[in-house]
C-alpha cells in the first residue's frame, strides 16, 4: 500500500508550485502558510497538503492542521494512551515522513 501512495503523490507532485502559483488547498496548506515560518512558501505548503490529501482522511488533516497552531497537541497526542490517538498518530507519522521526503524545498 505504502508504494501506491508514494506513486500517487509523486504523480500529484507536478503541480507543487508551477505554473500560475496556485497549488491544493486545504486545512494543511491554509494552516502552514498561516504560522509563518520562514521556510513555508505557497509551493512547499501546495505539495505537503497534496500529500495530505493522498495520506490523510479529511478529518485527519483538520486535526492535522491544528498541530501548525499548537504544537502541544502534537505532543499530547503522540503521547496519549488511547488506542484512537495511537492509530491517528501512526497516520499522521507516515504522511509527515512522506511529505518530507517529497516536498524538500528547493
Amino acid at each position: 500500500m505504502r508504494y501506491f501512495l508514494l506513486a500517487g503523490a509523486l504523480a500529484s507532485v507536478a503541480a507543487c508550485g508551477g505554473g500560475s502559483g496556485r497549488g491544493a488547498t486545504g486545512d494543511i496548506s491554509r494552516a502552514c502558510i498561516d504560522a509563518d515560518r520562514s521556510a513555508a512558501s505557497p509551493a512547499l505548503c501546495s505539495c505537503v497538503q497534496q500529500v495530505a490529501n493522498q495520506s490523510l482522511s479529511g478529518s485527519d488533516q483538520a486535526r492535522a492542521a491544528t498541530f501548525f497552531e499548537d504544537p502541544q497537541l502534537a505532543q499530547d497526542t503522540r503521547q496519549s494512551d488511547r488506542s484512537s490517538d495511537e492509530r491517528f498518530w501512526l497516520r499522521y507519522r507516515a504522511f509527515t515522513d512522506l511529505a518530507s521526503e517529497i516536498c524538500v524545498p528547493a
